[in-house]
């Protein structure tokens, strides 16, 4: 047995969490030797009680190993260890790293330079549009964007990203193979085709209340820092924000309406110390170091507008149905004849391109 299938082994019993196996791996030296131990050894390991020690010496019973092997390399993806390099460095340093990454696509070592950006999944389009501008900005001058793959404002992120042609990165918390939710079975494909999707959770694993939490302190290990764009009091995207702060990293909020609901997390995040942020500048700020002076776009302050990038089939679609007359979102869908989730997107790149502006009520101008 390789030491990557015992991890993976390991991974698949119950209750044999990051924290007991790294206690194993400091008593034993090596994942296989774990799997081989016997009981009353196991038991000698701080915080390896009976019925712990009963899982592991039964993992061959209690577990489909050679199953999900199998389930791995027919999927297309493949999985990572500490052991290996590509494993996220940020990730490696936090208190309870996974034991092991389910990856489809790609990580990358640009992907030590990332930011998360979460929030509710019910959201105001002022959270849906926000989100989306700041992941262009950030993928734009290369940060890659993580979020979690759900509703709302993760969602816009990934969009905001892959509008820009830079990366992003799905942390889920389910296994691989599961879509959820299940219209983000395209965005999980676009986003593992130049970035990656990435769970710590075996095949077949649903979604359920404790996943959630779990997939968030990876996506708050594995980035500098965290942006919360939209969030009510009681949203998992304070949970992120919270494993932010344990771990060091730096926190960041979006502000919202004062009457609004769905932006008391973010204002409680403001009052608590957490970064306000108005726009990717604000984010930027923090990580200098990482973008040294001579590598820097220029700004729209300095250019009056951001460099232009070569439009995309989509976009060159809907530029040629916007006109110098105002035009509401919906007429845009229906000239271009592209679906909506493509339209907002497009837009918000042509937006970000100085080639159309956006007017309140969903309105769009052609600039140039």
């Amino acid at each position: 047995m390789t030491s990557k299938e015992a991890f993976i082994a390991l991974n698949l019993i119950e209750h044999v969490g990051p924290v007991r196996v790294r206690q194993l791996l400091d008593h034993f030296g090596d994942a296989p030797s774990i799997l081989r131990a016997n009981k009353q050894q196991l038991q000698q390991v701080r915080g390896i009680g009976e019925d712990t020690a009963n899982s592991i010496c039964g993992w061959e019973h209690g577990t489909d190993l050679s199953g999900e092997l199998k389930r791995i390399a027919d999927y297309g993806c493949y999985v990572l260890t500490q052991e290996d390099a590509e494993y996220p460095e940020l990730l490696r340093q936090i208190y309870d790293p996974p034991i092991v990454l389910y990856v489809k696509g790609t990580l990358s070592a640009q992907d030590k330079n990332s930011v998360a950006l979460v929030g509710s999944r019910q959201t105001t389009s002022y959270g849906v549009e926000t989100a989306r501008k700041l992941a262009y900005q950030l993928a734009y001058v290369g940060v890659t964007v993580v979020s979690g793959g759900a509703r709302g404002i993760d969602t816009a992120a990934h969009q905001g990203a892959l509008a820009a042609k830079g990366r992003t990165v799905a942390v889920l918390g389910t296994g691989i193979n599961f879509v959820f939710p299940p219209e983000n079975a395209e965005l999980f494909e676009r986003i593992s085709a130049s970035g990656s999707v990435v769970t710590q959770f075996p095949f077949n694993r649903p979604a359920d209340k404790q996943t959630f939490p779990i997939r968030n302190r990876i996506v708050a290990g594995m980035t500098l820092g965290t942006v919360v764009v939209e969030a009510n009091l009681s949203s998992g995207a304070l949970i992120t924000a919270n494993f932010a702060t344990d771990y060091g990293r730096q926190v960041f909020a979006v502000p919202g309406r004062i009457d609004s609901p769905r932006s008391k997390g973010c204002h409680d995040l403001i009052k608590k110390g957490a970064k306000l942020c108005e726009g990717a500048d604000d984010i930027l700020s923090e990580f200098e170091y990482l973008f040294p002076a001579s590598n820097k776009l220029p700004s729209p302050g300095e250019t009056g507008m951001l460099p232009t990038l070569t439009l995309s089939e989509n976009e060159n679609k809907i530029l040629a149905v916007v006109t110098h007359e105002e035009a509401h979102m919906d007429e845009v869908i229906r000239a271009s004849g592209l679906p909506a989730s493509v339209v907002s997107v497009g837009l918000l790149g042509l937006e970000m391109k100085r080639m159309v502006r956006q007017l309140p009520g969903k309105l769009f101008v052609r600039v140039r």
